[in-house]
């Protein structure tokens, strides 16, 4: 690397850390940089924990979820010793579940072994649930390794700062040597945050606060005049609509009828009300001829959710039913009903029929 090269390099870490040092984001499983000074040091549980949590999440989205489960579980013996039912439920309408049953199995894994996290990328990523990324942002952040993390945010700066032409996601290993070749080795875990921080806070996807930007001086994309235009991404297919119906039974103590998915698939453990078969790759039935078993079903409307790769219609039919409960369902109590692991789609299915039935009655 030529003089030069490695002078702008350091120089941008070291403006980056600055800004960092003053304007980082408070999060509540983050030791910011007052509290590094202090002495004070990042519990590997909380970093994994939030990790796993902020996969394809928002951050204000984990935030009550992150804050719910340290109080509940504040180790990972903790958690371990938890059932996968309370994980489940504790977990619900944060999406993308397979995360929570890896959850479960990677903290079993550490408990018995100590409950000590591996401290590098290899032996982290040989957890459950752990992928490149996340072993990265773990081992950067928990263990201040010089590890290069990328996640979107970083994307974006990157692909801003050096102006790449490659469209994403061919480009993610031209940014990842990139940010390796940028990372400081006195402070790589603050370096990981900091640049995280600036892509959620300055370089956001449309209007960039460039001039409050610590490295508008560096940014290529900045000095070709349009930032927006990174980084460059193809066009994504359009997704495809899948179709179904859900039955919402309702006893007359106010019990609503559910039953558990299987533990494998989409959405898999969680519960739900009767729905049709509907897939990724398929429709269900839409009628109320479908139902599990007969009754008055009447239409409640219909409901739309939209998974990673499609989006789903459901038709929401109700009935009163006061009969025998089906094989392997269950009633849950319009007390309970809040509690239960309810994705975000049966959510809306059953708020269609009930309006206000999935609502925290205690709140």
């Amino acid at each position: 690397m030529a003089p030069q090269d490695q002078s702008r390099k350091s120089g941008i870490a070291a403006r980056l850390l600055d800004w960092y040092d003053a304007h980082h984001r408070e999060l509540p499983w983050r030791v910011a940089p007052p509290q590094l000074a202090r002495g004070e040091r990042p519990d590997p549980y909380r970093v994994w924990l939030s990790e796993i949590m902020l996969q394809q999440t928002t951050v204000e989205a984990v935030k009550s979820y992150f804050t719910a489960f340290v109080t509940r579980w504040p180790t990972v013996g903790s958690l371990a010793a938890a059932s996968n039912d309370d994980i489940m439920k504790a977990w619900a309408g944060l999406g993308y579940y397979s995360r929570a049953r890896n959850l479960k199995a990677c903290a079993d894994l550490v408990a018995a072994q100590g409950g000590i996290f591996p401290d590098t990328e290899e032996g982290l990523r040989a957890l459950p649930g752990i992928g490149p990324y996340t072993a990265a942002a773990i081992a950067s952040i928990a263990f201040d390794r010089p590890a290069a993390v990328v996640d979107g945010n970083v994307e974006r700066v990157i692909s801003r700062l050096y102006r790449i032409e490659t469209p994403l996601p061919q480009a993610k290993a031209e940014i990842r040597l990139l940010v390796g070749q940028l990372l400081p080795l006195n402070r790589p875990g603050d370096f990981a945050q900091a640049t995280m921080d600036l892509g959620a806070t300055i370089c956001t996807p449309r209007r960039p606060k460039c001039m409050l930007c610590p490295l508008r001086e560096d940014c290529d994309a900045l000095s070709a005049g349009d930032p927006e235009l990174y980084p460059v991404k193809l066009a994504k297919p359009e997704k495809p609509l899948r179709r179904g119906a859900a039955f919402v039974a309702v006893r007359a103590d106010g019990a609503v009828l559910l039953r558990k998915r299987p533990e494998k698939g989409l959405l898999g453990g969680m519960s739900e009300v009767p729905t049709t078969g509907w897939t990724a790759r398929q429709d269900g039935e839409t009628s109320p001829d479908a139902a599990p078993f007969p009754s008055q079903w009447e239409r409640s409307g219909q409901i739309t959710h939209v998974f990673t790769h499609f989006s789903l219609e459901l038709d929401i039919y109700r009935t009163s039913f006061d009969g025998n409960t089906p094989q392997d369902h269950f009633w849950s109590g319009p007390d309970a009903l809040h509690g239960e692991a309810l994705p975000t789609v049966m959510k809306k299915a059953i708020e269609a029929a009930i309006p206000g039935a999935t609502k925290d009655k205690k709140g």
